[in-house]
């Protein structure tokens, strides 16, 4: 499973635990229009953290927040191994 879909399926079932609508997700979706809120943003990274071993946020000493749900994948992808 690539890390994109991870990042989905983990969107998708953080939205169902929040009772969010999520609209159908793309790369130039903004976060905002996600619906989620801190709390779910905050729980969303804890858990790819969990599976993938990283948190591009604290990596990097510029790390900056992404706007888009595309630039949140890239975050995650982008991370050097």
């Amino acid at each position: 499973m690539s890390v994109k879909s991870k990042i989905f399926s983990a969107m998708k079932q953080i939205a169902e635990e929040q009772k969010v609508t999520l609209p159908p997700l793309e790369d130039d979706l903004s976060l905002n229009e996600t619906g989620f809120d801190s709390l779910a943003f905050a729980i969303l990274v804890a858990r790819l953290e969990d599976e993938l071993g990283i948190d591009p946020f604290t990596i990097a000493e510029d790390a900056a927040f992404p706007s888009t749900v595309g630039e949140f994948v890239r975050a995650y992808e982008n991370v050097p191994a």
